[in-house]
């Protein structure tokens, strides 16, 4: 699927890989995620798209948007827009896939291979266009969740499908075990 000495990009929709990886039980490590990749070709960029909550004094993602800008990630946000639906519940939009497909078109004649994190059929046009510039395109997402994360569509358009499940071995984190601290694990 990849050679050695390809031009590679990752466009990871942030909220799209951790719903998928959460679905399967599992967290991405980051550092391990682009050392992969690094491994599997000539890393150019690494891209990582997330809308945040602008209003809160603390958000969640923060820390990871943080480290990853830190570590060597692209970092795309944008302010999400909050709002109460028909029937009064509080929602929150942020949808980054324009900011996206902006980025992979302005890479492409860069790239000899993109990686996209998500399975949002919207991206089957995008994917599609990088393809007729010459880019090959992996989608890296599930259908091993119930219902599938990916678009049937966008699997199908893909060069190469890439089960998340599969990767996790190589770019999952340790599982944290969930206890009470105890004087053995609280330091003075």
């Amino acid at each position: 699927m990849f050679y050695k000495d390809e031009r590679l990009a990752l466009f990871i929709d942030g909220s799209n890989l951790y719903a998928a990886a959460k679905a399967l039980g599992f967290d991405i490590d980051y550092k391990l995620l682009r050392q992969e990749f690094e491994r599997r070709g000539k890393l150019v960029r690494a891209f990582y798209y997330t809308a945040l909550l602008e209003n809160d004094e603390y958000s969640p993602i923060r820390p990871l948007v943080d480290w990853l800008h830190y570590n060597g990630y692209s970092m795309v946000t944008k302010p999400a827009k909050e709002f109460t639906d028909a029937s009064g519940r509080r929602k929150i939009k942020g949808n980054m896939d324009i900011d996206l497909a902006v980025n992979a078109m302005e890479l492409a004649p860069r790239l000899d291979h993109a990686v996209l994190f998500s399975g949002d059929g919207d991206f089957r046009p995008l994917v599609e266009a990088l393809q007729r510039m010459g880019v090959r395109v992996s989608v890296v997402s599930s259908i091993r969740t119930q219902p599938a994360m990916i678009a049937d569509e966008l699997r199908r358009q893909a060069d190469n499908f890439i089960e998340l499940d599969a990767l996790r071995d190589v770019i999952g984190r340790p599982p944290r075990e969930n206890r009470e601290p105890n004087e053995t694990s609280v330091q003075a």
